[in-house]
């Protein structure tokens, strides 16, 4: 599908030219004005505006400004159309977060150039983008089922658990609970960084994580150390590679995840919203994986029990409204392999 570009001039004549060189290649929509581009822009997002400056009522400085002060347009990139050519409204048209200038009148080779560069540009930027997160996940995914092999009880569980993870955010979002906070990370990645949530184990031994039968109090204590021992390889991954969403998310699941909303759990004892919610949501699907997967040491809970214990867990161990959620869709959960 052809990208679209807005064409905002009040000559007629320039909006002609610009159609006429454009049409052949994009979706090209003419507006004669600010307040028509504002109109236009309730239905249509485009991927380019060409934007005069010197129009009557609102000018292309202007209106600039209120297209950046709008989260939904803000990163639409601008390229003002002007006779301007003095450093001083350059100057300001940068400043205000334009992309480039093209003067008028303009040449149709020129014009074609220059949109086809800034086009071409978030092209390569979004496939650099895309190969980037492709590699992050590949990396985490790796490191997740290298930690993984060394228990024998986990196999599968990284997967599983983001599956469960996903399904929950879904009812999460459908049944309208937590959703501001959830858009602020993103689904994707809450998803993906839950499979960083046991990478603490790696310094556990692997007898202890592999014991055929109930932990001692000492093994248990050990185990307990996971948390914070995971958060430690995760803030130094943040260190060498930087700050992104992925890993300081990966970092609260990786802390919180045992944590209790009684303030029972560990390693802080936090208790009730002061887990931060990724933890209390992976807490709910980590849970439900550890009852209905193999133990050499206690019997598989059908899907049933397992969700009526984590349901009487409600206000103990697990976030009432999260529960109450998952309640409603834990037959989705059955369907998981």
């Amino acid at each position: 599908m052809p990208k679209t570009i807005f064409v905002v001039d009040d000559s007629l004549l320039n909006l002609s030219m610009a159609e006429e060189a454009l049409e052949k290649d994009y979706r090209v929509v003419t507006l004669s004005s600010a307040k028509n581009m504002f109109a236009a822009l309730n239905d249509i997002t485009p991927d380019l505006i060409l934007l005069d400056v010197a129009m009557p009522e609102v000018s292309g400085f202007e209106a600039m400004s209120q297209l950046k002060a709008n989260k939904k347009h803000v990163d639409i990139p601008v390229i003002f159309l002007t006779a301007l050519t003095d450093s001083f409204n350059e100057a300001l048209g940068i400043e205000l977060g334009a992309v480039d200038f093209i003067t008028k009148p303009f040449s149709e080779p020129v014009l074609l150039n220059r949109v086809a560069n800034h086009l071409h540009l978030d092209d390569v930027l979004f496939k650099r983008t895309k190969d980037i997160v492709g590699q992050r996940d590949g990396i985490a995914f790796a490191l997740a089922d290298a930690i993984e092999s060394r228990n024998v009880y986990a196999d599968g569980h990284v997967t599983r658990t983001a599956i469960y993870l996903d399904i929950l955010l879904q009812g999460m979002i459908a049944h309208n609970t937590y959703v501001d906070e959830i858009n602020e990370w993103g689904v994707n990645v809450l998803v993906r960084s839950a499979c960083l949530h046991d990478v603490g184990t790696i310094f556990i031994p692997a007898t202890t994580l592999n014991k055929p039968g109930s932990l001692t109090a000492e093994e248990f204590e050990v185990v307990k150390t996971h948390p914070t021992k995971g958060e430690k390889i995760i803030d130094r991954i943040i260190t060498l590679a930087g700050s992104a969403a992925f890993l300081q998310c990966a970092r609260l699941i990786t802390f919180s995840h045992h944590e209790r909303w009684d303030g029972m759990g560990y390693p802080q004892g936090l208790k009730g919203t002061a887990i931060p919610l990724p933890g209390r949501l992976m807490a709910v699907a980590d849970v439900y994986d550890a009852l209905t997967t193999d133990r050499s040491y206690r019997t598989t809970f059908t899907h049933e029990a397992a969700v009526d214990l984590i349901k009487n867990e409600a206000n103990k161990h697990f976030d009432p409204l999260i529960v109450e959620v998952f309640c409603e869709i834990s037959d989705q959960f059955k369907t998981v392999e």
